[in-house]
């Protein structure tokens, strides 16, 4: 008897906050409506029909719906996003990269840290996530910085079973850069050699002829660069690419005091460029040659441009920079038009020389 007793008060424990509802239908039956809670969903059969006390079906049924109804309080975004640091998916990243990451994923904390498993799951909390990105918005690459990293850790947590839906897949952006006609001629880089100090200079050369990120050539060392080529290990990609040095680009390597470990050196202080020290300098540069709208990236594109309108193909030209074949295609069709335009000019005089030449074969002899 007392086990009995002591096993139904197990099971009145295990249901704790079931509310009941007695009902006596028109056939004269009693039925009674178990819900999950009070104001819960009814707990049914298969067939739709409500379960009854004593079913046991009724326990897993109620476990079931109330699994997220309680939740341990420190299982939060905080805890994802400490998940997160620990994993493979930011370990592997940069240095750098991290740096940059942990700036948002401070923000994020600072916003949404105690927001529960189970809010962050709820399909209103990817409004409140475009409400805070909105607030952002003065500064749009930011923002779109800001919602990458949160649909990163939220990326993570889903793959690895945390969580079962990800509210901020599939953002969209709100920066929309239009870099149809950031292409360095050659007079913007007649105006800014005439100003340029020689390492700036260097720095311009080595980007045009090699294609590179500006953070690769300030980490390039003098150890992969043999005369006639130039290794690079591309810090964003982990891809390596060994570059046939130009004439010119082995005419200023060769000419260069090595006074570090690292190429492009500030003399002022013989140590390699700090990024932010490197950033400065470039801006004074540009101010001085009164160029506003174009960057240091924009010669990345600028050399992919030039190689093109030098006949090389599109798996030429991703030897040299490290591109995939898409990302060349996409910069020569969408980003780069004033390259574009050359290239149409280029086309039309194969096509006149062309012409000429079968004309030439036509005329009777």
């Amino acid at each position: 008897m007392n086990s009995r007793n002591g096993s139904a008060s197990k099971v009145r424990e295990r249901l704790k906050g079931l509310a009941k509802v007695k009902k006596r239908l028109a056939s004269g039956r009693t039925v009674i409506y178990c819900y999950a809670w009070r104001g819960g969903p009814l707990l049914k059969d298969k067939a739709g029909n409500p379960l009854q006390p004593g079913d046991p079906l009724l326990m897993r049924a109620f476990v079931e719906a109330t699994k997220d109804r309680f939740v341990d309080p420190t299982e939060n975004l905080n805890k994802l996003i400490t998940e997160y640091k620990s994993s493979t998916d930011f370990t592997k990243l940069s240095l750098k990269s991290q740096k940059e990451y942990n700036r948002y994923l401070d923000k994020i904390r600072d916003k949404f840290g105690l927001m529960s498993l189970v809010a962050i799951q709820d399909k209103r909390s990817r409004g409140k996530f475009k409400e805070w990105r909105d607030g952002m918005s003065d500064k749009p690459r930011a923002a779109d910085f800001a919602w990458m990293v949160l649909a990163r850790v939220l990326s993570v947590a889903k793959d690895r079973g945390r969580i079962s839906t990800n509210q901020a897949e599939r953002g969209g952006r709100i920066y929309s850069a239009d870099r149809t006609e950031n292409i360095w001629t050659e007079d913007h880089l007649a105006a800014l050699f005439a100003v340029a100090s020689e390492e700036i200079k260097a720095a311009v050369v080595m980007a045009l002829w090699t294609g590179q990120r500006k953070g690769d050539l300030l980490r390039a060392p003098w150890s992969d660069y043999d005369g006639h080529h130039i290794k690079v290990k591309q810090g964003k990609t982990g891809a390596r690419v060994k570059i046939p040095a130009s004439a010119e680009l082995r005419e200023l390597l060769d000419n260069m005091p090595r006074i570090s470990p690292v190429i492009l050196t500030n003399k002022r202080d013989k140590t390699p460029w700090t990024s932010d020290g490197f950033n400065s300098s470039w801006s004074k540069t540009k101010i001085k040659a009164n160029i506003t709208d174009l960057t240091f990236h924009d010669l990345r594109g600028t050399a992919v441009t030039r190689l093109a309108l030098a006949d090389c193909s599109v798996a030429q030209i991703a030897s040299i920079t490290g591109h995939s074949l898409k990302d060349v295609e996409g910069i020569l069709d969408a980003h780069y038009l004033g390259g574009k335009s050359a290239l149409a000019d280029e086309a039309i005089r194969k096509l006149e020389r062309f012409r000429l030449k079968s004309n030439e074969k036509e005329k009777p002899a």
